[in-house]
């Protein structure tokens, strides 16, 4: 069944209105008629199933039928911290996150990132990723739209370390052999330092660097910061395959896609 993320605002008692392209998509794509029903959601503690009362190409008015449980999200909040890789593939870094279940994105610079980065269409790239969030979270059924965090410096990405319970930086020097740390083991090493006792909603970074991927100095220096240095396998991972990767990885030890 169709989803939509509206403004909580946009619900009003039992009823809630879908406006802009939401609207025109219930009319004009999915040719929606009177009573014919759809799933919306305000992204943050509201699911509802609505069934449509009147609609035009602008703004569509439904009313609430059933309120729905927020059960399609996962229990491990994890954020993917990438280096701003060249051309569109961040894009697809979002929209394949949100569809596996990333809680939020943190595009941040670093020393080898090829992209040259502006400041001045920082709004407007932001902008384009929050949509390609939305419509992916919308397609995969998810009961929240990811958060794109504006792009951070090196430093801010550092400082931000102590607010996760665990971050871990995907770095190719752990990924050469069987001494390298996968992140398994960097979970089983977590795991048995908080005695068993995970937080109920545990908060997880996973860092992912630039095509030309990172220094020893910045694997150092986020090491430093309480980062946990993990390899993805034997094998060199493109930048945009590194965080989707790490991502399921993560969540199947979490035991959202049949794991542990």
């Amino acid at each position: 069944m169709q989803r939509y993320f509206v403004a909580a605002e946009q619900f009003d008692g039992s009823t809630v209105r879908l406006l802009g392209e939401d609207a025109f998509h219930v009319v004009r794509v999915m040719r929606m008629k009177e009573d014919q029903k759809f799933i919306v959601s305000d992204g943050q503690s509201r699911v509802a199933l609505a069934a449509v009362v009147e609609a035009s190409a602008t703004e569509v008015t439904a009313r609430i039928v059933e309120e729905l449980p927020m059960d399609s999200e996962p229990v491990w909040s994890v954020t993917i911290a990438q280096s701003l890789p060249k051309g569109d593939k961040m894009e697809l870094v979002i929209q394949k996150g949100t569809e596996i279940g990333a809680y939020s994105f943190a595009p941040f610079q670093s020393e080898r990132m090829i992209v040259q980065y502006d400041g001045k269409k920082e709004a407007k790239r932001l902008e384009r990723w929050s949509k390609i969030a939305k419509e992916a979270a919308e397609q995969s059924h998810r009961c929240r739209v990811p958060a794109i965090e504006a792009v951070r410096s090196w430093r801010e990405l550092i400082d931000s370390i102590s607010n996760y319970d665990l971050t871990l930086f995907c770095y190719e020097r752990e990924g050469d052999g069987a001494e390298g740390k996968g992140i398994r083991d960097a979970l089983l090493e977590w795991k048995q330092a908080s005695g068993g006792q995970l937080p109920a909603e545990p908060k997880l970074l996973i860092v992912v660097g630039p095509e030309g991927g990172f220094t020893e100095a910045e694997a150092n220096g986020a090491e430093a910061a309480g980062a946990v240095v993990v390899g993805l396998g034997k094998r060199i991972l493109r930048t945009e395959t590194a965080g989707i990767v790490g991502l399921t990885c993560l969540l199947y030890e979490a035991g959202e896609m049949g794991g542990a």
